[in-house]
């Protein structure tokens, strides 16, 4: 009959989009052994998505698959950048599969955002969607009025992925080294990941603490033996993270404010030079129309090291030291015109402690509903080559992407 029919309906919406990323290195310099030459980034793409929902809405599904040709490297992959089954009744919302979270206020500084990251995309100019690596993971969240509860809970531990030393400039440690050998926490029960988020409206505020135990998504790196042909071992410590978050409305702007504290599980008194140490993470940021959609977004961030001394007396000799106080000032100004059918945007973040600095312009243009075009540059500059910016000075790269939605 009509009417069970109706009953178990279950429509299906899917889009896709075709696109082209190049990224082309401005400096003039090559990495060592490295591929493409003077090309960072070469590719060409095909994402599809399905999304899909029971009549009812309480059952759902999402798909977003891509495959992709790497011309710099002549080869072909692909990649499920989010693949869940969720159901919604009432106050619960249940998701299952891999999925991609954000969380907390910051711009491109993450503290309470423990997710995994996509660094070589960023810094190849790949649109800022592909930072955001997707985890496979057990999500459950709960809604009230007094108070929301958000759970993650991670068997497969994915770390981010970092730039490779084949297409950037990278300090490494130990330059001399033939081959490295990656250990990943396995995939047991024990080390299951789980984050927590509460959050709810307090006194005008919007409130969030959070929880995280799990590990380190970037490497420690230690020797694997004293032998100069020994591989470099590259782990991932234990961590635990506790911090909180605000938001609120203030002098006609977004003011936001969030810290955690890193506890480093595998080294608690920072005597390991191959573990980080604990440290605590503070931003604020605070963001405001300037102008006839004109927005500015400032931010203030900060990395404080625990055990100081320690760690100091830990470094081998002739070894790069850290700063105690790692300090942070960024900006974001983004500019829509014509309808927003065009937009112009700079970021732009200087470290006073370590003398560097990022910068990414772009610009991008709606040709059509179908089709948009971006031009931008990855922009690294610095005094030391140890430094999180510094150590890339000489990745500068201009990028062009074109991508065609169906």
């Amino acid at each position: 009959p009509l009417a069970a029919q109706e009953k178990t309906r279950f429509p299906v919406k899917v889009h896709g989009f075709l696109m082209g990323n190049l990224a082309v290195r401005s400096s003039g310099e090559r990495p060592p052994h490295g591929e493409g030459g003077a090309f960072v980034l070469g590719e060409e793409s095909l994402r599809l998505d399905v999304s899909g929902a029971s009549k009812s809405g309480d059952v759902f599904l999402l798909f977003k698959g891509e495959v992709f040709h790497d011309a710099v490297a002549n080869r072909a992959e692909g990649d499920l950048r989010e693949g869940y089954a969720g159901y919604h009744r009432g106050p619960i919302d249940l998701r299952l599969g891999r999925q991609i979270l954000t969380w907390g206020a910051g711009d491109l500084f993450f503290i309470n955002d423990v997710f995994p990251k996509d660094w070589e995309s960023f810094f190849s100019g790949r649109p800022m969607e592909y930072l955001k690596r997707g985890m496979d993971a057990v999500r459950v969240q709960y809604s009230s009025e007094a108070l929301n509860v958000d759970v993650v809970a991670t068997p497969f531990f994915r770390p981010d992925a970092l730039p490779s030393p084949q297409r950037f400039f990278l300090y490494s440690p130990f330059p001399a080294a033939v081959r490295q050998v990656e250990r990943t926490p396995a995939a047991r029960a024990a080390n299951t990941e789980v984050a927590l988020r509460l959050y709810r409206r307090l006194a005008g505020f919007d409130v969030s603490l959070y929880g995280y135990r799990g590990f380190w998504r970037t490497p420690g790196m230690r020797a694997g033996s004293a032998s100069d042909a020994a591989p470099v071992i590259r782990f991932y410590p234990r961590l635990a993270v506790v911090g909180a978050g605000a938001q609120r409305n203030w002098l006609q702007g977004v003011l936001s404010l969030e810290a955690g504290r890193y506890h480093s599980l595998d080294d608690r008194g920072g005597a390991d030079a191959s573990i980080p140490n604990s440290e605590w993470r503070v931003l604020a940021g605070y963001q405001r129309q300037l102008g006839r959609e004109l927005t500015a977004n400032f931010q203030g961030y900060a990395e404080v090291l625990d055990h100081y001394d320690t760690y100091r007396k830990s470094l081998p000799g002739g070894s790069p030291r850290r700063d105690r106080v790692r300090g942070v000032f960024s900006l974001r100004l983004t500019q829509f015109l014509r309808y927003q059918s065009w937009k112009a945007a700079v970021f732009l973040a200087c470290s006073p402690t370590d003398s560097d600095c990022f910068t990414q312009p772009e610009v991008s243009h709606r040709l059509s509903d179908r089709l948009s075009v971006a031009l931008g540059a990855n922009i690294f500059g610095g005094r030391r080559e140890t430094t999180f910016f510094g150590q890339m000075e000489k990745d500068d790269n201009v990028y062009l992407s074109a991508r065609f939605d169906f």
